[in-house]
Parts: C-alpha cells; sequence; structure tokens
C-alpha cells in the first residue's frame, strides 16, 4: 500500500506542478509578445525550450515512479 501511494504521488505532485508552471509561462509570454510584438520570435523560441524542459523533468518522474514500483 504505501509503496502505490509513493509511486501515485511521485507522478501526481511534478505532473501537477509542470501542468501549473507551463501555464504560467505560456501566460507570461503572451503578455509580453502583446506588449513587444517585433520581439515575438525570440521569446516564442525560449518559451519553446523553456516548456520542453518542463516536460522532460515530468516524464523523468514518470520514469522514476514506475521503478519506484517495481514493474521493470
Amino acid at each position: 500500500m504505501s509503496v502505490a501511494l509513493a509511486t501515485a504521488l511521485a507522478i501526481l505532485i511534478p505532473a501537477a506542478v509542470s501542468a501549473i508552471s507551463q501555464a504560467w509561462a505560456t501566460s507570461s509570454a503572451m503578455h509580453a509578445m502583446s506588449r513587444q510584438p517585433e520581439a515575438a520570435d525570440a521569446m516564442r523560441g525560449v518559451l519553446l525550450i523553456a516548456l520542453a524542459f518542463m516536460e522532460a523533468l515530468t516524464l523523468f518522474a514518470f520514469v522514476i515512479a514506475i521503478v519506484m514500483s517495481g514493474k521493470v
């Protein structure tokens, strides 16, 4: 039971934090692009890289949760 709870928390917490941080970063980027449209291309590139790193951390947490469950 405790392994199942630890596994669930190991994926739940990083996934929730990643979703919130991705939404916040995207919202901030959209506001910045609307204020300064000439810099939108540079902001878009930085945003995509940041979103990729956030998603990668979530995937790493998923792999750790699978390893914790002992299914590998």
